[in-house]
């Protein structure tokens, strides 16, 4: 068994509520009192075992599959559309019982990276449902199966061009395609340049950064990715009724790709140090390549401080990368890649716990603003009246938030690990600010008008009663928060904001942002009296005006 990597942290249990709601906006999506009382009576690392232990709910497979997605008929033609595939993953993110889980996938999906905008196979939905449920399976499982998982999917196969990638022709001068090969070792293992273990990069004699790679590595790499298609062993060729078109299946989309022994190239294939022998089968040829890749000294660290940086900081020292990329290493009983103990040195590292951070302008990150709307839908109760989750895709940044879970703009995300927003005191400091790459006059407007519309009114959508995108009589708002306790005290406007402070902000609202806050709550009268209507424009303003707040929108 690995030691408890709970061991020789100074914070190992909270002595708040405010501590407890701190560690469970950084594990996961929100916090309740009832997940606050609970974790106070408990310690962090016992929370954590028993989320590694939890059952992980329902698949966004199955979701689609029971809501009727799977259907073939030419008036919805779910096999061409992609928003089913919305609708799945905001369920997943705003229902899901299995909330570190859900996030720890959540941030996986945005180091390897599948872009619903650039999926365009049959079934899509259904391919993006699985990558999602891959990267959910495997979130507490080891980083090695994450990237044979990722490398062998119907979805990615068609995004970086590994489904149909052939050998080398020399008659006609073809080359395998070097896409997936170059964006596996920069994006999803190893990065640009050789790190030290604290996540620092390595220097040459002249002071210069040491590339990790070279384009004939890539080049070499490519050859083990050819020869890889489609697993249609168990299609089942479904004419569509009314018409002489003929689509596959759904199974194709969550089998792993299939060898074509006579596409995949026989040459040697050198890489990173390592040779794959010419005439090596494909599957072996992988597998060694997966190895090499898995087992270089950059991944801890690389893949470490990303997820420290989805989930607790932007700038993460160097001693906590070099922490957390140890545990990568070795799990304390010779396991490299635990998820399970990455995710523990992350969440229970005393640079994540110590209340110093609260105080260190470098410390904290800013929110996503998809985080920023699931946080609010679990934490006030959103619900479907219709058990549809109409919930598209909300990138446009004009309009609505500027980003969309499943929907990044390319392979390289939504921003980048390293953007420093220029011309900033951030930038004069050395720091970086990835989600800072969101944040334009246009985002800045369009969270929050968004916002404040459904915060107060709900979700409208066509037809809730039907999974298609027809319109109907019954078009509404049928996706609201309850807010059943806070319309509970709305009369108290203290009483009101303190609770939203506790649970949006782990209570790291400043005294001036509440009283500032609270005169503006308390200029419009509400008493026990008052209509229900009235209530609810005094929670809807409470919860907007914490939501546009500076010290919300960084979370510390």
């Amino acid at each position: 068994m690995p030691r408890p990597i709970s061991d020789g942290f100074s914070y190992p249990a909270p002595t708040t509520d405010s501590e407890a709601a701190r560690f469970l906006l950084q594990a996961q999506f929100s916090a309740s009192t009832e997940e606050i009382a609970a974790l106070r009576s408990s310690t962090y690392a016992d929370w954590l075992s028993r989320q590694f232990n939890g059952h992980p709910g329902a698949s966004g497979w199955d979701w689609l599959n029971d809501r009727g997605y799977a259907a073939v008929s030419n008036d919805t033609a779910y096999y061409d559309n992609s928003y089913p595939a919305d609708y799945m993953i905001w369920y997943q993110l705003m229902k899901s019982t299995d909330g570190l889980r859900k996030r720890v996938a959540l941030a996986l999906s945005e180091i390897c990276v599948v872009s619903t905008n650039g999926v365009d196979i049959n079934w899509r939905c259904h391919a993006m449902a699985w990558y999602w449920d891959q990267l959910v399976n495997n979130a507490f499982g080891n980083y090695r199966s994450v990237l044979e998982n990722v490398t062998l999917n119907a979805a990615m196969g068609y995004y970086l061009n590994t489904r149909g990638n052939q050998k080398e022709n020399a008659a006609t001068g073809r080359q395998p395609d070097e896409n997936y090969a170059r964006e596996v070792m920069q994006l999803m293992s190893i990065g640009l340049v050789e790190l030290n273990l604290d996540g620092t990069p390595r220097l040459d004699g002249n002071g210069k950064p040491i590339d990790s790679y070279t384009m004939n590595d890539v080049t070499n790499l490519a050859r083990v990715f050819t020869g890889y298609d489609y697993d249609q062993s168990q299609n089942v060729p479904i004419t569509v009724p009314g018409t002489t078109r003929v689509v596959p299946n759904t199974t194709y989309t969550r089998l792993p790709m299939a060898l074509n022994a006579s596409r995949h190239s026989t040459l040697a294939a050198t890489f990173l140090g390592a040779t794959i022998p010419a005439n090596t089968p494909g599957a072996a040829a992988l597998k060694s390549a997966l190895d090499t890749l898995f087992n270089h000294p950059n991944v801890g660290p690389f893949i470490g401080k990303q997820l420290i940086q989805r989930l607790v900081t932007s700038n993460p020292s160097p001693g906590y990368v070099a922490r957390v990329a140890s545990v990568f290493n070795n799990n304390g009983a010779g396991v490299r890649g635990d998820m399970r103990a990455v995710i523990m040195a992350i969440l229970l590292d005393d640079e994540a716990r110590s209340p110093a951070g609260l105080t260190q302008p470098t410390f904290g990150k800013l929110r996503e603003p998809m985080l920023r709307f699931v946080q609010w839908g679990r934490t006030f109760g959103l619900n479907s009246a219709r058990g549809t989750w109409k919930i598209g895709d909300l990138s446009d940044l004009g309009s609505r938030l500027g980003q969309s879970p499943l929907r990044s703009p390319s392979v390289f995300n939504f921003f980048r690990p390293g953007y420093v927003p220029p011309s900033t005191a951030l930038a004069t400091a050395g720091a970086v600010a990835p989600e800072f790459q969101l944040v334009n006059e246009s985002s800045v407007g369009g969270y929050l008008n968004y916002m404040q519309g459904v915060i107060r009114n709900g979700i409208f959508v066509n037809a809730p009663e039907l999974p298609n995108n027809a319109s109907s009589s019954n078009n509404g708002y049928d996706i609201k928060a309850s807010y059943a306790n806070e319309l509970a005290i709305a009369a108290d406007a203290d009483a009101l904001l303190a609770r939203i402070n506790l649970l949006m902000c782990a209570g790291q609202l400043s005294a001036a942002t509440v009283k500032l806050i609270a005169d503006a709550l308390k200029a419009t009268p509400v008493t026990a009296a008052s209509t229900d209507a009235v209530k609810l424009d005094r929670v809807a303003a409470a919860v907007f005006l914490v939501m546009a707040s500076a010290e919300y929108l960084v979370q510390k």
